[in-house]
């Protein structure tokens, strides 16, 4: 009646396992690190910049504990902070070679110490939050009406070009704020620019009428974004803007950055770590601009690339990803305000990797004729941030190129391609923003709210057991080795889901312990109600996990439902909290039921003649009409 088969058993052993391995790394701790990241947007780092810095260290007879490449980083792990310093010193010395243009970033960090064998099984312990670690907290404010009004330009000149090649007269275009409006002599002009814009600028809507102006009579035709389509300007907007700072975040080299939207015009960044707010402040609102330009092709510009020598007046020298020289004209053709779009794709005739650039009207009318008047030469797209430019790529131009698509291909990989268009897309904020709040939590606060933290929770759980081996004896006892393997297994799952730990996750892991026990307490009582009407203490164990059960079911998903609500429509610490709370409702009901049922059907399940059990003292009600003895 009460003993599990070998599978369930097995279950447990399984459970108990992996929950020890990826709880594991979290006791041992971090370590001095540096971490060594892009400090540009044509940098990339990999494989090479890894053996970089193993020939740096060991020329400095330096030898780190662990080295590896991590997501887009390279990381030296270090016994000490000694250590740590010159490892710093001598990495920097190799890979920033001049130091008013960083093509690193070398940065101090903090690592987890696992052991190798646990980081090969991809077992890592939680992340901490800012609360927890220190750091600066930003919350920032997209500005959508200018995000409108950029885009409200761009199709004033769109329109206006788009007219000029139809023969479509009009007397005026002029923009206000967000609204375009367009002049006409007459009635039919009026209707055949109006049937334009419903042809070719689809998120637009148009309205007609008469205006008197100067003594007469003039049409007037104001056009304005559609709503659905401004939505999608404004979510554009946030999500490149978004793209932009996790570039630039790496400058800081912030091992795990937090940036998300909240709201529809919000962007919450959080920088665990980093104590140094103007330098935030100053890599957030940091510009990036695009510029096209013609490739020197003569003699003297050759012999500058290829021996260093000089530049040929009216042109400039830059480095493109790899090194090489570039020697460029200083006209710029067009600038990073002439794209609207850039999206990785392949040649149709090659199928090469490619990257797919849209233009607007007059980007597309200067590109259109750049590239008719040099076919054959080279062009190149540069990225300048902070003043210092760098060519991203330099194509050959292979013919003319019309109607504001453009495409970038020849020698690229596809993860080139994307890193491109990324580039292309991302350089430069779409829309202006601004930090309406900022708050900085310092390492030793972030310590002592750690500490808080741990003892609310160890506390909690050793007042949770001491009661209930002392109210339920045995069964209490089993209570509380149940409650100590749903503590293993929600710190397992937070672990292996690289979860971020803050200060409402801890107040919702207290929370859970209070909620797991009570599953236990329902069963315990079931199981005093059957031995209390007389029924025999095998079937009393099983009638008492039985029928309490359907009433633990119940209340776990009424509580995973409002979790379940704080998650959807909460931010913030509410979702910290709330994920912490779902989980530890999942992981309480596999050990406050399944495992703390397999630990009583191993006690008692092998004795056939049980008697009694150890579940605390039963009261039984006396029988009716008893008189007491005085």
């Amino acid at each position: 009646m009460n003993r599990y088969p070998i599978w369930k058993y097995a279950i447990i052993v399984v459970a108990l396992l992996i929950g020890a391995l990826y709880t594991l790394p979290n006791f041992f701790g971090e370590a001095p690190a540096v971490q060594v990241s892009s400090g540009k947007a044509t940098v990339k780092v990999d494989n090479t910049t890894l053996a970089r810095v193993t020939e740096a260290l060991q020329a400095a007879a330096i030898a780190p504990d662990a080295l590896a490449l991590e997501g887009n980083s390279v990381r030296a792990r270090f016994g000490s902070t000694d250590v740590q310093l010159k490892a710093k010193d001598a990495i920097e010395r190799a890979l920033i070679p001049d130091a008013t243009d960083p093509s690193y970033v070398v940065a101090l960090n903090l690592v987890p110490r696992s052991p190798a064998w646990l980081t090969a099984l991809h077992a890592a312990p939680m992340y901490l939050g800012l609360d927890l670690r220190g750091g600066v907290h930003f919350m920032l404010q997209v500005d959508m009406q200018a995000a409108l009004t950029k885009r409200a330009e761009s199709l004033t000149n769109d329109i206006r070009s788009a007219l000029r090649e139809k023969n479509i007269r009009h007397s005026g275009i002029a923009r206000s704020g967000q609204v375009v409006e367009i002049q006409f002599r007459d009635a039919a002009t009026l209707q055949a620019a109006t049937n334009l814009l419903a042809d070719q600028f689809a998120d637009l809507q148009t309205k007609g009428g008469t205006d008197a102006a100067n003594g007469g009579v003039e049409f007037k035709l104001s056009a304005t974004i559609k709503p659905e389509a401004a939505r999608r300007v404004q979510d554009q907007a946030l999500k490149q803007n978004i793209t932009t700072l996790h570039n630039r975040i790496n400058e800081l080299g912030v091992a795990e950055p937090v940036i998300q939207q909240q709201g529809q015009d919000r962007i919450v960044v959080q920088l665990p770590g980093v104590q140094d707010t103007a330098k935030a402040k100053d890599i957030l609102g940091r510009t990036a601009t695009l510029e096209v330009r013609l490739v020197d092709e003569s003699a003297e510009a050759r012999s500058a690339e290829a021996n260093a020598g000089p530049v040929p007046f009216g042109a400039e020298r830059y480095l493109e990803r790899n090194g090489q020289a570039v020697i460029v004209k200083k006209q710029v053709l067009l600038t990073g305000e002439n794209l609207t779009d850039a999206q990785p794709g392949f040649d149709n005739q090659t199928q090469e990797a490619a990257v797919h650039l849209t233009l607007d009207a007059k980007g597309a009318r200067i590109f259109r004729d750049v590239t008719r008047d040099n076919v054959g030469k080279r062009m190149a797209i540069l990225l300048f941030e902070k003043g210092k430019g760098e060519v991203v790529t330099a194509p050959v131009i292979r013919s003319e190129i019309s109607g504001g698509r453009v495409q970038i291909s020849g020698r690229m990989t596809t993860a080139e391609a994307n890193d491109v268009a990324l580039l292309l897309r991302a350089g430069s904020l779409a829309a202006p923003m601004e930090i309406i709040e900022e708050r900085t939590i310092g390492p030793s606060l972030g310590a002592e709210n750690i500490a808080k933290g741990f003892y609310s929770v160890a506390w909690g759980f050793a007042v949770i057991v001491a009661f209930m081996a002392g109210y339920y004896m045995l069964f209490g006892l089993f209570s509380g080795i149940a409650l100590a393997v749903n503590l293993l297994l929600l710190v397992a799952v937070l672990s292996m889901l690289q979860a971020t730990l803050t200060l409402p996750g801890m107040a919702a892991m207290a929370l859970a312990l209070g909620m797991a026990i009570d599953s236990n307490v329902l069963i315990n009582e079931r199981v005093r109600e059957e031995l209390r009407n007389g029924v025999s203490p095998q079937a009393a164990i099983h009638a008492g996990y039985e029928r309490a059960w359907a009433t633990i079911l119940d209340s776990n998903i009424t509580t995973l439902i409002a979790g379940l609500a704080l998650l959807a429509f909460g931010s913030g610490a509410v979702r910290g909290f709330a994920v912490v709370h779902c989980i530890g409702i999942l992981t309480s009901m596999f050990s406050a039921v399944f495992f703390s049922r397999g630990l009583v059907n191993f006690w008692y399940g092998r004795q056939k003649k049980l008697k009694s059990v150890s579940i605390g003292t039963i009261w039984k009600p006396e029988p009716a009409g008893v008189a007491k003895a005085d």
